[in-house]
């Protein structure tokens, strides 16, 4: 029987603690060593630590990295490439000292890099192993004491002693050293500040010698200004591969007699930025063919290319979202991990002969029925200077429920980080938490997001705190002309730049109901001297150059208008943040509290950039819930006690 009640009070089955069982673990970094397939699961039950897992013929799973080590890196800080495996012996990156360590088929790891002068000091990321198994190809991040930037290399590191021995040199930043075996030949990516690898980087190949790891007659093959080059591979003939959007789009390029081709010219990006390390969207198979991945709002596919008959092969798959493309040994299969509007990510096995898929790890403990789940729209909507931007809009579903007559629904409006980024179709709980609830979500690709081509991503460069903020304002004024959502109770919530984005909505608009920033940034002009390395220069090309632009970064800074502010806010923080320091969300909150504003703040021992703890997650996601009914007025009906969060100032 269905109840009638209001919006944002009905009773959901998806509680908080659902969510670190399934979406919240995140799946990466699929391998195969033989048979055997591994892949990293990150846990928040266990703090969040990154676990190498194997898969072995038999079906039996393993849980490779024992439970006081955690196989992650924080090289750029966003980390990625942490592990790499041959022969049951893996090689992997700790967390907590950022060292290299050997576990040798299954024993106790052993450290394989030296201990640096400063701790952390030496961190080593995109871990590949040489075809004759002596090195280590990865990139170095070095910190010093000194006050001075880090220096990124790429070295080779030997598998036997430890010796540590640079490859490339001299460049602010490096990514994805990959050697070629047929021919002695290696590959990688560069760039300099204040590029960021999305903006312009540079394509470089060379001879390597893999029994000292010289490399000779360097030379760039593609790139420089305004070209963005991911992804180098060699195929098993020698020949290098690589993803480039000089078309305006990434596509998958190969480098042949000196000139390259396009292997599928879409309007479809093939890519996505390098914010980690280690991602692949296609992958080699022995045939000589290539399996991409696409995803799709609903569905997508696996492409066969095959570049000597010029042709392709499209098999339609049950998943929307695909990611981390790796082929089997022996060709007869691709893996990548798998998500779609009713699944959550998972790793997934393609059998190519049948074309059939087969889920062969599932993380998620839930299993949530199909009617307390919303399915995502993909929405067009017209936005400011006779631009269009695009979202998916996610209704309120609920089996159990329905409002009364006449009434509209609350919304969430969720901004993605990044901004370079997008948010896909995948099954994220976190979403239907809020649609099993009674509110509608509408999840902004604003303008500057990747997936939808060159000139779409780079609309946001000088527009930053402008566009975006635009666009999730546009967006829910689009659903509110559709009759779809109530107007005076709209809500939006982002993380790290979503959440600068959302501070700056609530700052200089009187549109927003509420809003909740997770690590957002408050004050550009703080955020210059105060971050990490790979973004220390971004804000170039989003904002403007610093000091030139100076008055551009006082007039985007929300805390230099909170005069202008009259919106309640919930501040969620990491205490551990490297990228969007503490500082920033304790200045908004020191205005919230002058001004008598209702807020909450939490802020989070031992949580970086994006919360990995369990007890955290939960806690934020109820806090935020509860933030709401208290400043709009109605009552969930989940029982969340006081103790979860004090909201201030509130009459």
């Amino acid at each position: 029987m269905t109840t009638i009640a209001p919006y944002g009070s009905w009773k959901s089955p998806i509680a908080a603690e659902m969510l670190i069982s399934g979406g919240k673990r995140r799946l990466s970094e699929i391998r195969c060593d033989g048979n055997d397939i591994y892949w990293l699961d990150g846990r928040p039950k266990e703090g969040g630590r990154q676990v190498i897992m194997r898969l072995s013929p038999s079906g039996a799973t393993t849980d490779l990295t024992p439970p006081d080590f955690n196989s992650r890196n924080a090289v750029h800080e966003y980390g990625g490439g942490s592990y790499a495996i041959r022969d049951r012996t893996v090689y992997f990156t700790n967390w907590s000292d950022q060292r290299i360590y050997v576990q040798r088929d299954g024993r106790v790891p052993e450290a394989l890099t030296a201990e640096p002068p400063i701790p952390r000091g030496a961190r080593f990321a995109d871990l590949t192993i040489t075809g004759n198994g002596q090195y280590l190809l990865c990139v170095r991040e070095t910190h010093t004491d000194d006050g001075q930037e880090a220096v990124n290399e790429i070295v080779a590191v030997h598998t036997g002693t430890g010796a540590v021995k640079v490859v490339a040199s001299g460049r602010d930043f490096y990514c994805a050293p990959r050697e070629c075996t047929s021919h002695d030949g290696i590959a990688w990516t560069e760039w300099d500040h204040p590029n960021m690898p999305w903006d312009g980087n540079s394509l470089m190949s060379g001879s390597f010698d893999g029994n000292d790891a010289s490399v000779s007659t360097t030379a760039e093959l593609v790139g420089g200004t305004g070209e963005s080059i991911v992804q180098p591979s060699w195929a098993s003939n020698g020949l290098l591969h690589f993803v480039t959007d000089r078309t305006g789009w990434w596509n998958i390029y190969v480098w042949r007699d000196g000139e390259m081709a396009n292997l599928l010219d879409e309007e479809s990006d093939h890519g996505r930025p390098d914010w980690q390390f280690g991602f692949s969207s296609y992958a080699h198979l022995v045939d000589g063919r290539i399996a991409l991945g696409k995803g799709g709002a609903t569905s997508g596919s696996i492409v066969l290319i095959d570049p000597g008959a010029n042709s392709a092969q499209t098999i339609k798959i049950p998943f929307s979202e695909v990611s981390y493309v790796t082929a089997s040994p022996d060709g007869g299969s691709v893996l990548f991990i798998g998500a779609s509007p009713t699944r959550e990510p998972a790793v997934v096995r393609l059998e190519l002969a049948t074309e059939k898929c087969e889920t062969v790890y599932s993380p998620s403990e839930v299993d949530v029925e199909p009617g307390y789940l919303s399915s995502p729209q993909h929405v067009v909507f017209p936005t400011t200077e006779n631009g269009a931007a695009h979202a998916y809009y996610y209704e309120p579903t609920n089996q159990d429920f329905a409002a009364p007559d006449g009434e509209l629904p609350p919304l969430v409006t969720i901004c993605h980080g990044g901004p370079t980024s997008a948010s896909g179709t995948g099954l994220d709980l976190s979403t239907h938490y809020w649609t099993s609830r009674g509110f509608a979500v509408v999840d902004v690709n604003y303008r500057g997001s990747s997936g939808y081509g060159k000139v779409y991503r780079d609309a946001l460069k000088g527009k930053w705190g402008i566009y975006d903020t635009d666009d999730c304002i546009a967006a829910a004024q689009y659903l509110i002309d559709q009759g779809l959502v109530d107007k005076d109770r709209v809500i939006i919530r982002g993380g790290s730049a979503g959440g600068y984005t959302t501070i700056n909505a609530l700052t200089f608009h009187d549109f927003f109901a509420a809003g909740a920033a997770l690590y957002g940034i408050a004050d550009l002009m703080v955020f210059i001297g105060d971050t990490h390395k790979f973004e220390s220069r971004y804000l170039e090309s989003l904002v403007g150059p610093y000091p030139a632009e100076a008055q551009r970064y006082h007039d985007r800074s929300a805390i230099n208008f909170m005069d202008q502010l009259a919106t309640p806010m919930i501040i969620l923080q990491g205490l551990e943040d490297e990228i969007v320091p503490p500082s920033q969300a304790e200045i908004m909150v020191e205005a919230l509290e002058s001004k008598g504003l209702p807020y909450a703040y939490i802020a989070f021992p031992g949580e970086q950039h994006g919360f990995r703890q369990a007890a955290n997650i939960i806690r934020a996601q109820e806090a935020e819930l509860y933030f709401y009914g208290k400043v709009l007025g109605f009552e969930p009906a989940d029982e969340i006690g006081d103790d979860v969060v004090e909201v201030r100032n509130l009459d």
